[in-house]
């Protein structure tokens, strides 16, 4: 059986991974993609805590953070869908709709 070490460091390659796609992708979509995988590194994070420390907190939770999760993609997509009506890209560089 893997050890807590062995969760915790596929916990931390995945949120670098995300923070690193959520940091340098030009697409909106790549950037929420990015958040979502350093939320689901968090959960995994989450869940091995509750599993080697015997309490069933850590996974309520991640329940929680799932639910957040999905409560983010929905308003990031909505976003998107407005910004891509009225400016015809998901570009990040391209969107500068508060910018006085």
């Amino acid at each position: 059986m893997p050890s807590l070490g062995d969760f915790l460091a596929v916990g931390a390659g995945l949120f670098v991974l995300g923070l690193f796609g959520a940091l340098m992708k030009r697409t909106a979509v790549a950037v929420l993609m990015g958040i979502e995988l350093m939320l689901n590194a968090a959960n995994l994070n989450l869940v091995a805590f509750a599993a080697f420390s015997g309490r069933i907190s850590g996974q309520i939770f991640a329940l929680f953070v799932i639910a957040l999760a999905a409560a983010e993609v929905a308003v990031g997509l909505a976003i998107l869908l407005s910004l891509f009506r009225s400016r015809a890209t998901v570009r990040m560089d391209d969107i500068d709709l508060l910018k006085g």
